[in-house]
Protein backbone atom coordinates (compact mmCIF):
# COMPACT_ATOMS: atom_id res chain seq x y z
CA UNK A 1 0.00 0.00 0.00
CA UNK A 2 2.55 2.27 1.14
CA UNK A 3 4.79 1.62 -2.57
CA UNK A 4 1.14 2.69 -4.37
CA UNK A 5 0.70 5.73 -2.33
CA UNK A 6 4.55 6.79 -2.96
CA UNK A 7 3.98 6.29 -6.83
CA UNK A 8 1.15 8.08 -7.06
CA UNK A 9 2.69 11.34 -4.96
CA UNK A 10 5.96 11.00 -7.37
CA UNK A 11 3.62 11.48 -10.27
CA UNK A 12 1.53 14.08 -8.60
CA UNK A 13 4.48 16.43 -8.09
CA UNK A 14 5.76 15.71 -11.56
CA UNK A 15 5.41 19.67 -12.92
CA UNK A 16 3.33 18.36 -15.71
CA UNK A 17 0.31 16.94 -12.87
CA UNK A 18 0.67 20.54 -11.31
CA UNK A 19 -3.11 21.51 -11.57
CA UNK A 20 -4.18 18.08 -11.59
CA UNK A 21 -2.16 17.39 -7.94
CA UNK A 22 -4.20 21.11 -6.52
CA UNK A 23 -7.14 19.88 -7.64
CA UNK A 24 -7.16 16.54 -6.05
CA UNK A 25 -5.71 17.88 -3.13
CA UNK A 26 -7.83 20.75 -2.92
CA UNK A 27 -11.34 18.20 -3.20
CA UNK A 28 -9.73 15.40 -0.60
CA UNK A 29 -8.81 18.60 2.17
CA UNK A 30 -12.58 19.53 1.56
CA UNK A 31 -14.07 16.56 2.66
CA UNK A 32 -13.67 15.44 6.38
CA UNK A 33 -10.32 13.79 6.14
CA UNK A 34 -7.32 16.15 7.84
CA UNK A 35 -5.59 17.54 5.02
CA UNK A 36 -5.04 21.07 3.73
CA UNK A 37 -4.34 22.50 0.13
CA UNK A 38 -2.71 25.18 0.75
CA UNK A 39 1.31 24.16 0.66
CA UNK A 40 0.68 22.93 -2.52
CA UNK A 41 -0.95 25.55 -4.02
CA UNK A 42 1.72 27.75 -2.67
CA UNK A 43 4.26 25.20 -3.88
CA UNK A 44 2.65 25.16 -7.75
CA UNK A 45 2.68 29.14 -7.56
CA UNK A 46 6.23 29.50 -6.56
CA UNK A 47 6.87 27.01 -9.38
CA UNK A 48 4.67 28.43 -11.88
CA UNK A 49 4.06 32.02 -11.18
CA UNK A 50 2.38 32.46 -14.53
CA UNK A 51 0.18 29.78 -13.33
CA UNK A 52 -1.61 32.54 -10.42
CA UNK A 53 -5.01 32.48 -11.12
CA UNK A 54 -5.34 29.33 -12.70
CA UNK A 55 -3.82 27.85 -9.66
CA UNK A 56 -6.37 29.65 -7.47
CA UNK A 57 -9.61 28.42 -9.84
CA UNK A 58 -8.41 24.96 -9.87
CA UNK A 59 -7.88 24.99 -5.93
CA UNK A 60 -11.47 26.94 -5.62
CA UNK A 61 -13.10 24.51 -8.08
CA UNK A 62 -11.91 21.61 -6.39
CA UNK A 63 -12.34 22.49 -2.71
CA UNK A 64 -15.82 23.77 -3.64
CA UNK A 65 -17.14 20.47 -5.36
CA UNK A 66 -15.02 18.47 -1.91
CA UNK A 67 -17.72 21.01 0.07
CA UNK A 68 -20.73 19.86 -2.28
CA UNK A 69 -19.78 16.30 -2.05
CA UNK A 70 -20.39 16.86 2.19
CA UNK A 71 -23.31 18.80 1.62
CA UNK A 72 -24.45 15.53 -0.67
CA UNK A 73 -23.06 13.23 2.39
CA UNK A 74 -25.05 15.32 4.82
CA UNK A 75 -28.13 14.80 2.82
CA UNK A 76 -28.08 11.44 2.65
CA UNK A 77 -27.41 10.49 6.28
CA UNK A 78 -30.57 13.12 7.14
CA UNK A 79 -32.42 10.77 4.99
CA UNK A 80 -31.04 7.30 6.30
CA UNK A 81 -30.06 8.39 10.23
CA UNK A 82 -33.08 11.21 11.08
CA UNK A 83 -32.23 11.32 14.67
CA UNK A 84 -34.94 10.92 17.43
CA UNK A 85 -33.82 12.76 20.25
CA UNK A 86 -30.92 15.78 19.00
CA UNK A 87 -28.98 17.51 22.01
CA UNK A 88 -29.38 20.88 23.04
CA UNK A 89 -25.98 21.47 21.65
CA UNK A 90 -27.07 20.40 18.54
CA UNK A 91 -30.37 22.41 18.46
CA UNK A 92 -28.77 25.34 19.17
CA UNK A 93 -26.25 24.95 16.02
CA UNK A 94 -28.69 24.14 13.92
CA UNK A 95 -31.43 26.91 15.03
CA UNK A 96 -27.90 29.54 14.41
CA UNK A 97 -27.15 27.54 10.58
CA UNK A 98 -31.23 27.54 9.39
CA UNK A 99 -31.35 31.30 10.59
CA UNK A 100 -28.29 32.02 8.55
CA UNK A 101 -29.51 29.53 5.72
CA UNK A 102 -26.78 29.23 2.64
CA UNK A 103 -25.10 32.33 3.22
CA UNK A 104 -23.76 30.03 6.73
CA UNK A 105 -21.79 28.50 3.74
CA UNK A 106 -19.52 30.85 3.30
CA UNK A 107 -17.88 30.18 6.50
CA UNK A 108 -17.10 26.95 4.71
CA UNK A 109 -13.22 27.89 3.85
CA UNK A 110 -12.89 28.10 8.24
CA UNK A 111 -10.46 24.92 9.71
CA UNK A 112 -11.84 22.76 11.65
CA UNK A 113 -15.21 23.60 11.52
CA UNK A 114 -16.36 24.51 7.75
CA UNK A 115 -15.65 20.61 6.26
CA UNK A 116 -18.50 19.67 8.55
CA UNK A 117 -20.73 22.96 7.89
CA UNK A 118 -21.13 21.74 4.90
CA UNK A 119 -22.17 18.23 5.95
CA UNK A 120 -24.69 19.98 8.37
CA UNK A 121 -26.26 22.23 5.14
CA UNK A 122 -26.69 19.07 3.85
CA UNK A 123 -28.43 17.52 6.81
CA UNK A 124 -30.55 20.73 7.07
CA UNK A 125 -31.49 20.44 3.24
CA UNK A 126 -30.22 23.92 2.67
CA UNK A 127 -30.82 24.39 -0.95
CA UNK A 128 -27.52 22.78 -3.00
CA UNK A 129 -26.98 25.83 -5.16
CA UNK A 130 -27.06 28.61 -3.06
CA UNK A 131 -25.06 26.85 -0.59
CA UNK A 132 -22.12 26.20 -3.46
CA UNK A 133 -22.24 29.64 -4.51
CA UNK A 134 -21.64 30.72 -0.84
CA UNK A 135 -18.89 28.08 -0.89
CA UNK A 136 -17.14 29.17 -3.60
CA UNK A 137 -16.74 32.97 -2.17
CA UNK A 138 -15.71 31.85 0.60
CA UNK A 139 -13.14 29.13 -0.48
CA UNK A 140 -11.67 31.88 -3.63
CA UNK A 141 -11.39 34.52 -1.10
CA UNK A 142 -9.14 32.08 1.03
CA UNK A 143 -7.16 31.12 -1.46
CA UNK A 144 -6.59 34.57 -2.52
CA UNK A 145 -6.09 36.27 0.37
CA UNK A 146 -3.85 33.20 1.81
CA UNK A 147 -1.52 33.01 -1.18
CA UNK A 148 -0.68 36.85 -1.06
CA UNK A 149 -0.14 36.66 2.59
CA UNK A 150 2.48 33.82 1.90
CA UNK A 151 3.75 35.04 -1.23
CA UNK A 152 4.50 38.32 0.67
CA UNK A 153 6.02 36.30 3.85
CA UNK A 154 8.05 34.14 1.65
CA UNK A 155 10.07 36.73 -0.82
CA UNK A 156 11.77 38.40 2.85
CA UNK A 157 12.35 34.94 4.39
CA UNK A 158 13.56 33.22 0.93
CA UNK A 159 16.56 35.88 1.17
CA UNK A 160 18.02 34.95 4.39
CA UNK A 161 17.48 31.12 3.59
CA UNK A 162 20.05 31.86 0.59
CA UNK A 163 22.17 33.57 3.05
CA UNK A 164 22.35 30.64 5.08
CA UNK A 165 22.79 28.30 2.25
Amino acid sequence: MNEWLESILQILSLPQYGLGSVFIISFLSATLLPLGSEAAVFGLIQLQPDWWWSTIAVATIGNTLGGASNWWIGWGAQQILHPNRPNKMILKATHFLNRLGPKACLLSWLPGIGDPLCLVAGWLKMPFWPCIFYMAVGKLLRYIILTSLLMTAWHPLQNIFLLFH
